[in-house]
């Protein structure tokens, strides 16, 4: 053991000057960073927890990307397109996609005894990825689909439920119009055409994901009852959606698919589609690097004041050491050694404490939200074990960097004016 170790561990562990001022304002440091370090684990936490559960309800109910028609459409009925089995064998070898779908949208009005409401039906197949929306269903069970004829069952959210009193396995009317080509004989040429017309579909199953943007409308039927509305083909669909194994690889996967399929359709990625949501989930992270900041910069003038006063309360110490013939930086590794010891002791605490207040969020979701106005009904918590320890050593070497500042106070002190300081 180097003697500026056994001297730093005599001033920690010494009990005899309980008057010292130190005492209190190291306390004070310590339960500083105890907090500061508690403070950031639960904004890195939060930060990353609330982002990932709002893009898994986004994904789960659209995905992460989507192939469609080139043509421009600013409704939610895009054009039909139809992709050859060849086209669709090679894009599912394509190693970053997990699964592909089809789907197509129809606006439509529903119709109760009191109520009209507008909806927005989401027509699926067999193949559909139901992981998510499993997850989230309240009663009943998911849409069956037959080969040969139209499923008559839909899914439908709680929202709608409420709004237009609506119960399990009831029947209820949606009207849609459709807009088609014919030919008409008088002027001899092919016309668009507009008609009403109208479905009875049943409620199957009843789902709730808290998220106001889709519960709010979205509905889930079978495809092809889409198709007889739209008089689409059997191999017709509104687009076919991607899932990718890693949501990371999205720009990645979506240029990968540009250049397989060309130009011939519309590849878009869910952050192209609900770009406002995402753009606000990054202003997240801005929120959150100045919070961990400001607890770092609290952190670090605690324990630069705390060692400060340390040092300075040491001085006739200080003058002792330095008339037996220590240098300037023997003394300082002293002090830096101490520094060592109240860091670590705040971080090991700040650890437990931030670490223990995410778990019990985790687990039993104790801080509640408005979903109406942030997406879930919870703060969403990540514990993210790669961010926790990069956030503490990023806090350890700042704090230590920093307190080297009050050490150089010490090349100031001569022995002639220490050691007559009293």
């Amino acid at each position: 053991m180097s003697i500026e170790k056994f001297i730093a561990d005599k001033i920690s562990v010494s009990g005899k000057d309980k008057g010292n001022i130190s005492k209190p304002i190291v306390k004070i440091g310590i339960i500083g960073i105890v907090l500061g370090v508690a403070v950031m684990l639960l904004t890195l936490g939060v930060v990353i927890g609330f982002k990932k559960e709002i893009t898994r309800k986004i994904t789960g109910l659209t995905m992460d990307l989507s192939i469609g028609n080139i043509n421009v459409n600013p409704s939610n009925e895009p054009e039909p397109i139809s992709i050859h089995e060849d086209t669709l064998n090679l894009l599912r070898k394509i190693p970053l996609i997990k699964h592909i779908q089809l789907s197509a949208f129809k606006n439509g009005i529903l119709k109760t005894k009191t109520e009209n409401e507008g909806i927005l039906l989401k027509g699926i197949d067999g193949n559909y990825d139901f992981g998510f929306l499993k997850q989230h269903l309240l009663e009943g069970k998911m849409p069956e689909f037959n080969d040969s004829a139209a499923g008559k069952d839909i899914l439908i959210s709680k929202a709608l439920v409420d709004k237009l009193d609506l119960k399990l396995n009831e029947k209820m009317l949606i009207y849609f119009i459709v807009r088609h080509e014919v030919y008409d004989s008088t002027i001899k040429e092919t016309v668009i055409k507009s008609e009403q017309r109208s479905r009875s579909l049943n409620i199957c199953g009843i789902f709730k994901t808290d998220f106001s943007d889709f519960d709010n409308n979205l509905t889930f039927v079978d495809i092809k009852q889409i198709r007889k509305l739209n008089y689409w083909d059997a191999t017709m669909a509104g687009s076919y959606e991607i899932k990718l194994n890693d949501f990371n690889d999205l720009e990645t996967c979506k240029n990968e698919i540009e250049a397989l399929i060309g130009y011939n359709y519309s590849i878009s990625s869910v952050k192209d589609i609900y770009s406002n949501i995402f753009v606000w989930l990054d202003k997240l992270d801005i929120n959150g690097i100045i919070i961990i900041v400001l607890m770092i910069l609290v952190a670090v003038i605690n324990m630069i004041t705390a060692l400060l006063i340390l040092i300075l309360e040491r001085t006739n110490m200080v003058g002792l050491l330095k008339a037996l013939g220590m240098t300037n930086g023997e003394i300082g590794k002293i002090f830096i050694h101490i520094s060592l010891k109240l860091v670590g002791k705040g971080l090991l605490w700040g650890n437990i404490v931030g670490i223990g207040l995410c778990y019990l969020q985790y687990y039993f979701k104790i801080a509640k939200l408005d979903s109406a106005t942030y997406y879930v009904d919870y703060v969403a918590v990540d514990i993210n074990w790669f961010y926790i320890l990069l956030l503490n050593a990023g806090t350890f070497v700042v704090c230590m960097v920093m307190l080297l500042l009050p050490t150089l106070i010490i090349s100031k002190l001569t022995p002639i004016k220490t050691l007559r300081f009293d």
